[in-house]
């Protein structure tokens, strides 16, 4: 399995995976593929090619060149690096910026093609017959799409979102794998809560493997996280803590999960953790020391000499804050790093097994063993995987009532 399949595999995307016979496509013409595939497919985006020429010669656009021209400009700036796939709005996109500092015609067209080429849509181009002759696509074609589908489960956009391939979208809010996946953490960290809280409420005991073990959790991070580790009002961030802990803990356990994956494994969820221990700090020590307070509470308490006073302070204020910066930023990396790792270890070994059985066809006598050790090692690497997941739940939460005690007490 090549490096960067492996990161597709990984990375967050519009569609949950699962294997092909279990989510079939029998698709039979253009127009019951979804749209994000069509607008890949070139036989659409010709059609959108020369539709927007036409526009633009019946506009009366001037300095067109001639229409072969045209799409043969576009066909090879496709094939250049990071074009492919990419729609006529994009090539006249660049060929504005092109011109932009020389102006003239081709400035004035290109800017009148991305106008237009809007309104020749995949919906328009689905309702072009079968026998169109940017529409005639082949049984073999056909059967191509069906394979490459089976097994994808597209998210449906209800919000408008609208996708640019199934791993990036081009505009609007577009709804991810990675957050249907946090909002099942959500609802599940939500309700388990809720019942807790009730049972706790009404001065009921923990019963059972489950509630045992789910106090066991919340005791330990109440005793020896938030009081061990914050002086002053802990009781005040336990809940925070859980939450972190619990939510973490929920998206690193997903990615065990067979079709699923792992949102920690997504810098963006990191970091934007890591931004929300930060605001909650400083917030917290806002509200301890004063909106000023809070910066000045970075420079450690000196007793200098006021002529060197004004020197040092400034440059230590710089130093303290970009310190505060860095280590909130590894907190998300180190998360992520971890995450993203094991799964790239993991996918690489199976990757292995792969190849080992297309290579020899029918296992042989040899390739078997090879193969059990491997699979073998996945198994133990899973294992690994989710003492991990527990692990880097709970020093995402011991770090972050270090940064809460660190910014909420005077230095």
């Amino acid at each position: 399995m090549a490096a960067d399949e492996i990161l597709l595999h990984i990375k967050d995307s519009y569609y949950f995976e699962v294997p092909k016979w279990l989510w079939k496509h029998d698709h039979e013409s253009h127009s019951d593929f979804p749209d994000v595939w069509v607008k890949l497919d070139p036989g659409f985006q010709t059609w959108q090619a020369h539709e927007v020429y036409h526009r633009l010669e019946a506009d009366g656009a001037k300095g067109l060149p001639s229409e072969d021209a045209f799409i043969l400009e576009y066909e090879h700036w496709l094939h250049e690096p990071g074009n492919h796939g990419k729609p006529i709005k994009r090539f006249l996109n660049s060929k504005a910026e092109e011109s932009l500092t020389e102006g003239g015609d081709v400035l004035e067209w290109a800017i009148m093609g991305e106008e237009v080429a809007d309104e020749y849509t995949v919906a328009e181009y689905k309702k072009l017959p079968a026998d169109h002759e940017h529409v005639n696509w082949a049984p073999s074609k056909i059967d191509g799409y069906n394979h490459a589908l089976s097994g994808k489960i597209l998210i449906p956009q209800p919000l408008g979102g609208e996708l640019r391939n199934l791993y990036q979208k081009e505009a609007g809010f577009a709804i991810s794998k990675f957050m249907v996946i946090e909002f099942f953490v959500a609802v599940i960290i939500s309700v388990v809560f809720i019942a807790y809280a009730r049972r706790v409420s009404q001065g009921q005991l923990p019963k059972g493997w489950f509630w045992n073990l789910i106090d066991v959790f919340i005791t330990f991070l109440r005793k020896d996280v938030a009081k061990a580790n914050i002086h002053h009002g802990a009781d005040k961030f336990v809940p925070i803590l859980w939450t972190l802990f619990f939510f973490i803990l929920g998206c690193n356990l997903f990615g065990l999960i067979p079709w699923m994956g792992s949102p920690t494994g997504s810098i963006s969820v990191t970091v934007t953790l890591a931004l929300a221990v930060l605001f909650i700090g400083m917030g917290a020590g806002a509200k301890e020391f004063g909106a000023l307070g809070v910066w000045l509470n970075l420079v450690p308490g000196m007793e200098l000499p006021t002529v060197i006073a004004i020197i040092i302070k400034p440059m230590m204020f710089v130093i303290e804050l970009l310190g505060l910066l860095i280590k909130h930023a590894v907190l998300g990396i180190r998360l992520l790093a971890n995450m993203v790792a094991g799964h790239v270890v993991l996918l690489a070994i199976m990757g292995l097994a792969v190849q080992i059985q297309t290579a020899v066809g029918v296992p042989s006598a040899v390739a078997w063993p090879v193969v059990l050790v491997i699979l073998v090692g996945s198994v133990l690497l899973s294992c690994l995987e989710l003492f991990v997941a527990f692990l880097q739940a709970y020093v995402f939460a011991l770090l972050t009532a270090l940064f809460i005690n660190s910014e909420t007490h005077s230095h």
